[in-house]
């Protein structure tokens, strides 16, 4: 591990604005939050880009970043203590693992952003919008909640069009081309670090939003290769 590194884990440690692994989490985010506000879930955050302009955003509403790489959620908790910004925390721990960590209706919205699209086939269930992640998001949402999906990736961007059509979902906006008409306003103008790389890349942004099924989400056989945690 990189000297960086070792400095941001252990810089981390310090900040009252992440929390790494914690124990008896679920349903107690108003505790740090000092309020009963809405929570929005940033997953996969990497440096909590949308996190942070989120909370700026709407000081209203509160903002979780969830991550497993505790050195790149360093720069948005950094960024937050440094504006002051209390309606935005970071959560170090597996995206699986949601359920340790919130109540039922305690989130209000998901956003997944550019997160690893995980190309091999073999690897299809450890996408973020694959059914088994559905099915997480599904018992902690309550109805009508929105999951929102802005990637670089067709592949991963086809996929989830495939698994919320099988699934039943209700699609709310579909673009496939966020910047085809210039610059969007507001959530959808938020550029995480990642986007802006792909944009000087020349690569095209896709973004969808949707609403989860009644009922049940349905689960295909696991394969061997779709266990590894994310």
């Amino acid at each position: 591990m990189g000297q960086q590194k070792l400095v941001r884990f252990e810089a981390i440690k310090s900040f009252d604005n992440v929390f790494q692994f914690p124990e008896n989490q679920a349903g107690n985010w108003k505790n740090f939050f000092k309020n009963d506000n809405p929570i929005t879930l940033e997953l996969a955050c990497g440096k909590g880009d949308y996190a942070v302009a989120m909370a700026r955003m709407y000081p209203e509403k509160n903002f979780v970043g969830v991550d497993i790489k505790g050195n790149r959620m360093y720069i948005g908790a950094k960024t937050a203590i440094k504006e002051s910004l209390p309606n935005v925390a970071f959560l170090r721990t597996q995206i699986l693992d949601l359920e340790k960590y919130f109540a039922k209706n305690e989130i209000k919205e998901i956003w997944i952003t550019f997160p690893d699209p995980f190309l091999r086939a073999s690897k299809a269930g450890k996408r973020l919008t694959s059914a088994r992640f559905l099915s997480i998001y599904q018992r902690l949402l309550p109805k009508g909640a929105i999951i929102n999906l802005k990637t670089d990736s067709t592949e991963l961007y086809e996929f989830t069009l495939e698994t919320i059509a099988e699934q039943g979902c209700i699609i709310q906006e579909n673009i496939t081309n966020v910047y085809a008409n210039g610059h969007p306003e507001g959530l959808l103008g938020i550029q995480t670090f990642y986007e802006k790389m792909h944009l000087e890349d020349n690569r095209i942004i896709k973004f969808v939003s949707f609403q989860l099924p009644d009922h049940p989400i349905v689960i295909p056989k696991k394969k061997k290769e779709d266990t590894t945690s994310v």
